[in-house]
């Protein structure tokens, strides 16, 4: 399922990106190319994974996301229900001697952007969640989205009227990157540095088999682990971005750019995109917050 924006920009309707809703799909299931045995473990240089990630890229299939597993010394490469049987043997083909290094795991659903943490906030169009509330140098506050929220919006609000504005659109990095920046212009607005009811001090990179929470406004606060680090994700259209956090999270569509973050007060990323919902699962992916903390010079509190 995909919905369109109703807004043009520059003449030309982009798409609003939404998460397909998958009912009465089996679970994802691991598949070998081939079946991978104890010997192959240690078979793989770093030079012939990094070959077999960048064949999957070249292939071009939407659907895609892969990440180097290390404890399998492998590329694990996770696609959606629309990827065919024939796209892989594409992807397989492209791999060429390396083919052998791919692990396929099937999950359900669609990849999407999840547009439409935190709460709500609306741009002209759609909807998004706030990811985490945030400061300069100068102590001018702001607040971390993902990129595709950004991208093409202009001043954000606070209601579905659109009657409360929290401020512009400052930065946006869609796709390649997935994280944007709204300057708060409305000194009425409460800025708690929290997500969920958990206070933020901090941002970092989680390890493989963290325990990871999810706020966002359309299902509220959802627990996972994360399952994969510097994962690749194809959405299609050409919008693919890398470095991304994949997680177990369930999120659904208005839970893009809300924050994915620990027990202990550690902010990790963005909701970004995924498959699945919340009643059936999925993969759901996470734009890492440091990178957007990095790149706009801002902190959390």
């Amino acid at each position: 399922m995909r919905i369109k924006r109703t807004t043009p920009r520059n003449g030309v309707t982009r798409p609003t990106r939404l998460i397909a809703v998958s009912t009465g799909l089996v679970a994802a299931a691991a598949i070998a190319i081939p079946s991978a045995t104890a010997s192959d473990v240690t078979t793989f240089s770093a030079n012939q994974l990094k070959s077999a990630g960048d064949s999957v890229l070249k292939a071009n299939i939407p659907g895609t996301a892969w990440a180097v597993d290390t404890k399998t010394n492998r590329v694990l490469l996770t696609v959606d229900s629309t990827v065919s049987d024939a796209e892989l043997d594409k992807i397989k083909k492209q791999a060429g001697g390396n083919a052998d290094a791919l692990t396929v795991k099937r999950t359900p659903g669609k990849f999407n952007k999840l547009i439409a943490g935190g709460d709500a906030t609306y741009a002209t169009s759609w909807r998004c969640s706030l990811g985490f509330n945030v400061r300069d140098s100068a102590g001018a506050s702001f607040f971390v989205t993902a990129g595709h929220c950004t991208d093409g919006a202009g001043t954000w609000y606070a209601d579905s009227a659109r009657a409360t504005v929290l401020g512009p659109t400052a930065g946006s990095s869609f796709p390649v990157n997935d994280y944007g920046l709204v300057r708060y212009s409305n000194a009425g607005i409460a800025k708690p540095g929290t997500a969920g009811s958990v206070d933020i001090t901090s941002a970092a990179t989680p390890s493989v088999g963290t325990n990871v929470i999810r706020s966002g406004s359309t299902t509220g606060t959802r627990t996972g682990r994360v399952t994969a680090l510097n994962a690749t994700v194809n959405y299609g259209g050409g919008d693919v971005v890398y470095g991304m956090i994949q997680t177990t999270v369930c999120a659904e569509p208005g839970d893009s750019g809300g924050p994915l973050y620990g027990s202990n007060g550690v902010a990790y990323g963005l909701t970004s995109g995924g498959s699945g919902n919340c009643t059936s699962g999925g993969t759901t992916f996470f734009q890492p917050v440091t990178e957007a903390l990095s790149a706009y010079g801002v902190s959390v509190y």
